[in-house]
Order: structure tokens, then sequence, then C-alpha cells
């Protein structure tokens, strides 16, 4: 891979800028002719063999495949070009990509896939080029992103924390400049949780909203991260299934809204939001009264939602684990989250499920008061590699619920929710807090998010590990 960059012509820009540049203006270069796909694509290319042994990002990388793509992109430059002509981007490994296993972070899985999944296949008709894939914790399972089959993957900003998880590999290759987007998806908080914890955008779109991989029994939707709102929504129009053009939300104003904050952990987490989260909620607040919204203290009603979340949550578990060409090969952690699933009385999963219509109704009384609803994303920094390594099933349940205690609801419920990354700590951790959206209305929370965006500029922040 490192010998095929030499031969480039230099770039207008410099090469690390160009690397987080994001997709939306990378797409622009090719378009102009500035910069042609192979030479992005030899660019990341030679930034993945240089950082990704110190992050973990790629399980595979398909440097033979991109290169090829990256040509035919660049023949086909013109005025009929598709959007996303040429921009290379990554996918995350519990999705299939023609030709490789879909290896969900197990040496459980079955081997190579015939074909190519139906979100895949959108984003290579919109003209993007597929870099490799990216590690997920085993069967998508974690709140961190490490596995017995691949290891653990790490944090630019902080190798010895985690990226999060299940979207560990796509957050840290896109914060490390390692991929100009990357597929992601969400069961249970897995766009959000490597969004916050790797200063990227993440948005989990509206259920439905774009061909899932998998529905993990209702509760997950596939979305993307990336280091800009525009580069999100861009990536989401051309893979979704209908709707108003998601980049026309995220370049318009939002006009003035009504946001309710809240950092009320619902019933059932043992832990409460510490002050870095706190303070990154307060502040954040405090910008949007500057930028002329409206914003009130108000909780919603959770009730006892953390029962419905947690059941189908190990019942997505357990379903996926039977699921697996060869179950006797996963990691005990995994076995003994299934087993968790597998006592689980039918009636309560039926019951957890019947109850999506209420929880959902209950707690969007608080959207039909207000625009949208401002949380912490997690309740504290990214936990240490291998906090919870070696932990009985229930006890590291319990660990990363807590850590992750103000997302699963939106998956329960369906509606739209985004993790943005406008604060920062003092040593320059990244903090992200998520915006809630009323039913269907993504284009609230991107034209809100890109407001915040131009406001703090978050996509100047790079990681120490970047290169």
């Amino acid at each position: 891979m490192a010998g095929t960059a030499t031969a480039a012509r230099v770039p207008p820009v410099n090469a690390a800028d160009l690397a987080f540049a994001g997709l939306a203006r990378q797409a622009e270069l090719i378009r102009a002719g500035d910069v042609s796909s192979r030479e992005l694509t030899e660019l990341y290319l030679a930034r993945i063999e240089r950082l990704n042994p110190q992050l973990n990002a790629y399980r595979v990388v398909l440097a033979e495949a991109a290169l090829a793509a990256a040509g035919e992109a660049d023949r086909r430059r013109g005025p009929e070009a598709p959007p996303l002509n040429g921009v290379p981007i990554a996918i995350k490994d519990d999705t299939d990509v023609a030709g490789q296993a879909t290896a969900h972070g197990s040496l459980a899985h079955g081997g190579p896939v015939v074909a190519d999944a139906e979100v895949v296949r959108r984003l290579r008709a919109a003209g993007t080029v597929i870099l490799g894939k990216t590690h997920v914790p085993e069967l998508e399972a974690l709140a961190v992103t490490e596995s017995l089959a691949f290891g653990a993957t790490l944090n630019p900003w902080d190798p010895a924390r985690t990226p999060g998880g299940s979207s560990g590999g796509s957050g840290a290759a896109v914060a490390a400049g390692l991929a100009a987007a990357a597929l992601a998806t969400d069961g249970a908080g897995s766009i959000r949780i490597p969004a916050a914890c790797c200063g990227l955008f993440g948005l989990k779109p509206q259920r439905d909203r774009l061909p899932q991989a998998h529905n993990w029994k209702g509760m997950s939707a596939t979305g993307a991260l990336t280091r800009r709102v525009l580069d999100a929504a861009l990536f989401l129009d051309a893979a979704k299934d209908s709707g108003p053009a998601f980049a026309d939300a995220a370049a318009r104003p939002p006009g003035t809204l009504r946001v309710a904050y809240s950092l009320k952990v619902p019933r059932g987490a043992t832990a409460g939001v510490e002050d870095e989260q706190r303070l990154g909620v307060e502040r954040t607040s405090a910008r949007l009264r500057d930028l002329g919204h409206t914003v009130v203290e108000r909780d919603p009603d959770y009730g006892n939602v953390a029962i419905s979340v947690m059941t189908r949550y190990l019942e997505g578990v357990g379903s996926d684990a039977a699921a697996m060409e060869h179950p006797e090969r996963l990691a005990r952690p995994t076995r003994g989250l299934a087993g968790m699933a597998n006592r689980i009385p039918e009636f309560l999963r039926e019951r957890a499920r019947a109850q999506e219509g209420a929880d959902r109704e209950r707690i969007g009384q608080l959207l039909g008061e207000f625009d949208v609803l401002l949380t912490p994303v997690v309740t504290r920094r990214a936990p240490p590699v291998g906090e919870w390594h070696g932990l009985p099933a229930p006890l590291m349940l319990n660990g990363m619920a807590n850590f992750t205690a103000h997302l699963a609801v939106w998956n329960h419920t369906g509606q739209p929710a985004a993790a943005v990354p406008v604060e920062t700590a003092p040593d320059g951790f990244p903090v992200g807090v998520q915006l809630v959206g009323r039913t269907g209305d993504e284009a609230t929370l991107l034209s809100l998010a890109a407001q915040l965006e131009t406001a703090t500029d978050w996509p100047a922040r790079r990681p120490p590990l970047a290169g």
C-alpha cells in the first residue's frame, strides 16, 4: 500500500487536511478535478498502513478493490457522476460486503458472503469507494469494541481508552482520518457512543429510514459516523429509502426552537451523570440560548422503560447468537449474555415489545411541547480499555447500562437521536451531548446540529493519534 502513493501528483491541499476534509468536501474536490479518487484512496491506504496497527480500527483492508473502484470513479467523473463519486468510506463489520466474511467480531461466523447488503449496494451506486471493514465487539453486544477474536480497538484521543461500541472501529477510523465516513449501526446506542467517545457526529435515524443489515428485534437502525453534519446528511441521502433530502435540512437554519434539557437517568440505572458530562449539557444549553432558542430544564417521563429496553436488548443478543454459523465458537462473555436472554420467559419478551407504543406515547409527550430534547450521551468519559473484561455477564451488563443510560430508550421507541461533539474537557478530550427529535424528524436535528457545528467548529479538532 505504501508504495502506491509515490506516483500520485501533489493534491491541491495539505495531505492531512485532505484526509480530514470530510465526505462532502472530498466529493466537491473530486468533481472539480482538484484531486482524483485514486489519490485520495492512496492517501487513506497509506494512513491506514501507518496508523491502523496502533488503533486496530479495521479488521480487513480491501486495498486492491478500493484502488480499482477509485479508478472507475475517476473514469466516470463528470456531470453525470453519482453524488459521492470516488469518496472512500468504511463499512462496519456487521454488514455484508460481497466476498468478505461478516465476522460480527467473532470466530463463529460462516465465512465469506456472496452479495452486498442493500445499504452497501446503494452506497456503491452513489459512487463511494469501500476501504475495508471496521471492528466490532462480538455480536455488536458491547458498549466497547473489544473481542477475544480480534482484540481491542483503541481511541485516537487516548489509546488507553475505548472508542466506544459497537461501531467503535468505524468511530476510530473516522476520528483518526482513516476514512471520510463510515457506516455504523445502532441497536442500543452503537452509533452515538463512538460519536461521543471519538468527537464525531453520529445520527441514529428514525427506525427503518435506511435498510438494515439486521434489525435486532426491532431495536436497530443504520446510519453513519462522520466529522461534519453535512457529511452525515449526504451519506444518509445516498442510502435511505425515501423522503426529503437530509442535505437540505443540514444547510438551512433551524429557526427558533423550544429545547428541553434533562440530566435525569432512567429508573434502573445506579450511576449518576459525572461532572464532565453534566457540564457539557449545561454549557450546550447556554450556547443554545445564546443562539436564540428557548431552553428549559424538563425531565421525560421514562417510567419503567428500562425493563423493556433490557429485555429487548438481551433478546437481540440471544437471537443473533443462535443464528451464528458456529455458535460453539462464541466467547464466554457473549454466551453469558445469550444465556441471560434464554432465561427470559416468552411472555416477558412479548410484553416488552408490546410496551413500545405506550412508552413512545408517554415519553414522547415531552416532544409534543418541545422540538428537541437535550441529554448527555454517556454518563462519564470513555472507559479504559478492558474495564469490563473478565466480569460475569450480569456485572458487565450493569456497567454498560450505567454508562449508556440515556441511549437505548430511543431504540425501543424508534425516534431519531444524534450525538453532537460540541464541548471538550479541559485536557481536550471530546464531550458529546444527545439531541432527540420527534418521530420522523431527523431534519430538525440536522439543522440544529449544523448550527452548533458552525458555532463551535468541532471538525477542526483532531485527536493526538492521527498522524
